[in-house]
């Protein structure tokens, strides 16, 4: 039986203390985002997109499954593992590289990339956006990307359910 190679964008997944050494190997404009993406859907690969073409590369740091659980979205929340969060977000083509973060808020990351370009979903207003300060302070932007399709996990879980 033949053995197969583990996907190349297994390789984009990187733990926190070894992500300075991988960042400095990303183009710059660097972009900076963070979620859940619990149950990756349209609205999420939409604004994925549109923030990667803020710039040349795109690091996305994930809530540890403990940190996602503090948010309050539900028991049952996160649906997938980080392992799996992570898995699927890398292999996304816009997407250069995937973290992590198990604080309450990603600024940590924010803080050891320093990117050029911070971004976050269009029910963050601006100067909400944890890092917002910091990265405008060594010459960054700070983007708030408006909501293309009205989509959010939790109502699709909701969906599901009621099937």
């Amino acid at each position: 039986m033949p053995t197969y190679a583990a996907p190349e964008f297994e390789h984009k997944i990187v733990a926190p203390e070894d992500l300075i050494a991988r960042i400095a190997s990303l183009p710059r404009p660097l972009v900076f985002t963070n979620g859940c993406f619990d149950i990756l859907h349209r609205g999420h690969v939409t604004y994925l997109g549109q923030a990667r073409a803020l710039g040349a590369a795109m690091i996305v740091a994930l809530n540890t499954d403990a940190s996602v659980k503090r948010q309050g979205k539900g028991d049952d929340r996160p649906i997938n593992t980080l392992a799996d969060r992570a898995a699927v977000m890398a292999a996304l083509g816009c997407v250069d590289l995937v973290t992590w973060f198990d604080e309450d808020t990603p600024i940590e990351r924010i803080l050891q990339c320093k990117p050029d370009v911070l971004v976050k979903g269009g029910d963050w207003p601006v100067e909400k956006i944890v890092g917002y300060s910091e990265v405008l302070g060594w010459g960054g932007t700070v983007h708030s990307i408006p909501f293309e399709h009205q989509r959010s996990t939790t109502a699709l879980l909701g969906k599901i359910r009621s099937l």
